[in-house]
């Protein structure tokens, strides 16, 4: 990857944890009134007020109109100025490339998936650096405000390094540097994460998050795995690889684990024409032959799966996130739980199971937002 980028983008900003608190307190509320500000802290009303005129002076703060609130004095409403700062999120799944550009108010503008195979990393990297290019220029956004590129791959890392090691269509990004090619082509702050759990940090800001700060991830691809949110904050484990929920799984139980690819072979044998995870996304139909029977073949370790996080973590919830199509979450939901005998007469709380109601593609969606999470905020 000879090619520099010579672009100045943002530098550290430096903020403090009570800085970076404020703003979560701000970016949860979707807009708070100062005075609320307050009581959402262990400060006090002067240092809160303090913090709040320096984060607007330095733009990461707008503050709004008067909100009269019961018969305290109108207090002024603070709210994420979206033009703070930009982030980019890069995902590469087996069959499709895709690239999102957030704002600072974790609002994606821009979404879009590379019309070609990834299979040619060079290629793929240098075309996704024109196209990112082309969109910032298009909506005159600059470098300068620029918080870094979350980068998203199915895999699991291996090594002192962190390499991926991914699936064998992605082999060309497999034990490589990709942190530092990415830095040299765009000249920024990189994050590489697996897409499983950028999934789940993209429920964590927009999703299921807002609702249950603790949950597990499962990630349908054309592999399977998973991604943990433990009160707000997502965890990747000591070598980066927690939520890698195959690995509950035997070598000649692969077959049957609730991956994606594996359902396409079923399909494929029955006559259905469907080639990639992509096109079953756009093309799913839960009447084609085959569909019902992988369904009940994989019942049982999707529910392993499920019992699995629920022994480790504890969830409030499951989401089932990826690239599942709509209406094949729908017929997992409907899969019976586990049996279980209750002690006593009272069983264990069973975590929600939810569907993500995330639009597009959820990876590339929590990759652009960890560069906001992991600079500014908690």
């Amino acid at each position: 990857m000879s090619e520099a980028s010579n672009l100045e983008y943002a530098e550290n900003e430096g903020l403090s944890d009570n800085e970076r608190m404020i703003l979560e307190i701000v970016r949860r509320g979707n807009g708070v009134t100062r005075a609320a500000v307050t009581g959402l802290t262990n400060l006090t009303q002067q240092s809160v007020h303090r913090i709040i005129d320096a984060l607007i002076e330095r733009e990461f703060l707008l503050l709004g109109e008067p909100v009269i609130n019961g018969r305290g004095k109108p207090s002024p409403l603070v709210s994420l100025n979206p033009q703070a700062r930009y982030s980019i999120g890069i995902s590469v799944n087996t069959d499709s490339t895709s690239f999102c550009i957030t704002d600072f108010a974790c609002n994606a503008l821009h979404e879009e998936t590379l019309d070609f195979s990834p299979h040619e990393r060079a290629r793929t990297l240098h075309a996704l650096r024109e196209r990112v290019l082309k969109v910032m220029a298009d909506r005159v956004i600059s470098p300068k405000r620029i918080a870094g590129i979350g980068f998203a791959m199915a895999g699991f890392f291996v090594g002192d390094e962190g390499y991926f090691n991914a699936p064998e269509p992605l082999k060309d990004w497999s034990l490589r540097d990709l942190r530092a090619e990415l830095r040299q082509l765009f000249g920024t702050k990189v994050w590489t994460q697996n897409n499983a759990t950028t999934g789940a940090i993209g429920e964590c800001v927009l999703g299921a998050g807002l609702i249950y700060p603790t949950f597990g991830y499962l990630s349908f691809n054309y592999g399977f795995g998973g991604g943990i949110v433990i009160d707000g904050k997502p965890f990747v484990g000591s070598f980066g690889n927690a939520g890698e929920i195959s690995r509950v799984f035997t070598v000649e139980e692969g077959p049957s684990r609730p991956a994606l690819g594996e359902l396409i072979k079923r399909l494929n044998a029955r006559g259905v024409a469907v080639a990639t995870v992509s096109a079953l996304r756009r093309q799913f139909d839960p009447n084609w032959p085959g569909v019902a029977e992988w369904v009940e073949e994989v019942s049982p370790f999707l529910n392993r799966a499920i019992d699995a996080m629920r022994g480790v973590i504890d969830p409030a919830a499951i989401v089932f996130g990826g690239e599942l199509p709509s209406a094949l979450g729908d017929l997992l939901l409907a899969v019976p739980p586990s049996r279980e005998k209750p002690r006593y007469g009272r069983p264990a709380k069973y975590p929600h199971i939810v569907r993500s109601t995330i639009e597009g593609d959820p990876s590339v969606l929590g990759a652009a937002l960890i560069p906001l999470k992991e600079q500014y905020f908690q």
